[in-house]
């Protein structure tokens, strides 16, 4: 079951009734025991615990979770379009108008949060509403951790850095153009340079793996999609890694 939605993934499958038509189609010597249609789409969802802990597994082995670095974003999850607003009922407690400064739009939804580590790997993730402070849900990502996390100008705060600073992580952003900034100019750049990574791995997740379509109804196959992405995202860097291939060299993976 697993093995069929890793697959599925890189090859850009992101429904479950695309998934399963495609093996039954192509493959379905193979899989023999995949079952009826509805059947499969349950299994997979009630297997999203047992993902979360392959995704832990796996970050043992590629030793991100002791990595004292972390990358930390967001990005858009839009429930509908902004023309069916008022008539959407998915997500009624917390989907609300948001605006994407990436991207210069507003939409209507929810908004996901990551943390990564240098090299790529996805150790975090939360999800909250489209006008969600991203300053609070780091305190989510960052349970159990303590090093040092790169963010941009949106998770600035004097106060938010000094409280993490009583639990052993470094907070380190971009400086408004009127605040004065004791860092050296090479180190600013290079916190900037750095912090593109996480901006790559964002692109992958909603390029490659369709992070930001929301074909679910309710936070249980919420979970279940973005677990099952973040665990392919993660092994593919492991596969890379097996193989001496560049980490982020996810496209051509699976051919």
């Amino acid at each position: 079951m697993i093995t069929l939605e890793m697959v599925g993934e890189f090859l850009g499958l992101d429904t479950d009734v695309g998934l399963w038509t495609y093996f039954r189609r192509h493959w379905g010597a193979w899989f023999p025991q995949r079952g009826a249609r509805t059947t499969f789409a349950q299994q997979a969802a009630h297997l999203w615990p047992v993902k979360q802990r392959l995704h832990q597994h796996l970050l043992k082995e590629l030793g991100a979770a002791s990595d004292p670095f972390r990358l930390v974003d967001g990005c858009p999850l839009p429930v509908c379009a902004l023309t069916r607003m008022s008539r959407c009922r998915l997500f009624p407690e917390v989907a609300d108008l948001g605006y994407c400064a990436a991207k210069g739009q507003y939409y209507y939804g929810l908004h996901g949060h990551l943390l990564i580590t240098l090299n790529g790997v996805i150790t975090a993730c939360t999800v909250t509403s489209a006008t969600g402070d991203e300053r609070e849900a780091l305190w989510e990502l960052t349970e159990d951790f303590q090093g040092m996390v790169i963010g941009d100008k949106g998770y600035l705060s004097s106060g938010l850095q000094a409280e993490l600073a009583t639990l052993g992580i470094q907070l380190q952003t971009p400086l408004r153009v009127n605040m004065p900034d004791s860092r050296p100019a090479w180190a600013v750049r290079q916190l900037t340079r750095t912090r593109r990574r996480v901006e790559t791995v964002i692109g992958q997740l909603t390029g490659q793996f369709h992070f930001e379509k929301i074909w679910a109804r309710d936070a249980w196959h919420l979970t279940h999609r973005i677990t099952r992405k973040i665990l392919a995202h993660t092994l593919g860097l492991f596969i890379n890694l097996q193989i001496g291939r560049s980490n982020l060299q996810l496209a051509s993976l699976i051919a």
